[in-house]
């Protein structure tokens, strides 16, 4: 196939279902991976469909249109300086490298201005919704410059899902923004996680609910104005069973968490212009504790502290707890759209507008239940 309108460098499970995604929408797409299975996967998966793949370099950057638009699925780091060193001599001014990973912004920021002096755009675009968002439809967040988004605006409001006939894309900025806004959002989703895990506790060890009875208040909530992605999953996960012991698997994990650097950073940005994300920077603090799992086990010997009790009404509590953990949500949000908000004001002293004038993330909102909080 010649001439595709989308490439993708990395076919895991996110590459090669975004480019199903773009094929579905009648827009023609080559991969590339090193990993020939992953090539073989996507030219079978996306058969009799608009989709070539390769692991050919030299051919796929022969199989794309011009001016080419390329996106980029690889971990953030260090291996998007190196796809970008093996492509760079390949491109030509004009083309488009989009790294839709979670990159430190900082680093987009550095990327986009080494690339432009090579007359090459470079955006940072986040992905929400995982491997379903991407097959189905992702929230994305582009930022870089505005011609080349026009370039991609087409493709990317087609495959984005959609609220209201609205799809979830919209520029937000030069530079690192979209990357910004991805952070932040990652951010804010780390706080209502871990608001999450406060209400389990209270909910498992003070009123002793099974993980059926758990998993029952969960969906309840998620029929509400809390509906959510989080609660959703979080109702289903009580109901996943070990495949070896046949016991319930979120009795059997350990509890010990891992970040991949967002909420910290998004923590890190807060502190340096000032604004206090007090909810997001306690869930970043309670990851970091989870690693000390020795530690805490030795000190449980020594403090076990009282023994949760609870004599009242459990369905007045769980609806106040429910109550409780909508107020904390909403304050999160609202932590999260103050830091955009103060980094939009910061960019604005720098000369950093709209080309219509707006301040950068205007059009940012994120879902609250069952309404829309915009900054």
């Amino acid at each position: 196939m010649s001439g595709a309108k989308i490439g993708m460098i990395g076919l895991g499970v996110m590459g090669r279902n975004l480019v199903l995604n773009i094929a579905d929408h009648g827009f023609s797409a080559i991969g590339i991976d090193s990993d020939s299975a992953k090539v073989e996967a996507l030219i079978k998966e996306g058969s009799g469909k608009t989709v070539s793949a390769t692991t050919d370099s030299k051919k796929f950057i022969e199989g794309l249109a011009r001016p080419r638009s390329i996106l980029m699925l690889v971990p953030a780091g260090p291996a998007v300086d190196n796809v970008i060193r093996e492509y760079l001599p390949l491109l030509s001014p004009g083309d488009l490298l989009i790294d839709a990973g979670n990159s430190h912004f900082k680093d987009t920021d550095r990327r986009s201005q080494e690339l432009a002096n090579q007359k090459i755009h470079f955006f940072g675009m986040g992905v929400s919704g995982g491997e379903e968002g991407a097959r189905l439809g992702p929230s994305l967040m582009p930022g870089g410059p505005r011609e080349a988004f026009d370039q991609i605006e087409p493709v990317l409001k087609a495959i984005a899902a959609k609220v209201n006939d609205r799809p979830c894309v919209s520029y937000l900025g030069p530079g690192s923004a979209g990357h910004y806004v991805k952070m932040v959002h990652n951010g804010i989703e780390y706080g209502i996680m871990q608001l999450i895990s406060e209400t389990y506790d209270l909910l498992h060890r003070g009123l002793k609910l099974s993980s059926d009875e758990l998993s029952q208040v969960y969906a309840d909530w998620n029929r509400s104005e809390l509906s959510s992605y989080l609660l959703e999953i979080t109702s289903q996960v009580f109901l996943k069973a070990d495949e070896k012991t046949g016991k319930r698997l979120v009795e059997m994990v350990l509890d010990v968490a891992r970040q991949k650097g967002t909420g910290k950073w998004t923590s890190q940005d807060a502190m340096d212009i000032q604004v206090p994300v007090p909810t997001i920077d306690a869930a970043v603090a309670m990851r970091d504790l989870t690693a000390y799992d020795r530690e805490r086990k030795r000190a449980a010997m020594n403090l076990p502290g009282p023994k949760p009790e609870f004599s009242g009404d459990r369905k007045v509590f769980i609806e106040n707890l429910k109550s409780g953990f909508y107020a904390a949500m909403i304050v999160t949000y609202a932590q999260g759209l103050s830091l955009l908000k103060k980094a939009s004001e910061t960019l604005q002293r720098l000369g950093y507008v709209l080309p219509d004038g707006r301040a950068l993330f205007d059009d940012v909102s994120f879902r609250v239940g069952d309404g829309t909080k915009t900054a």
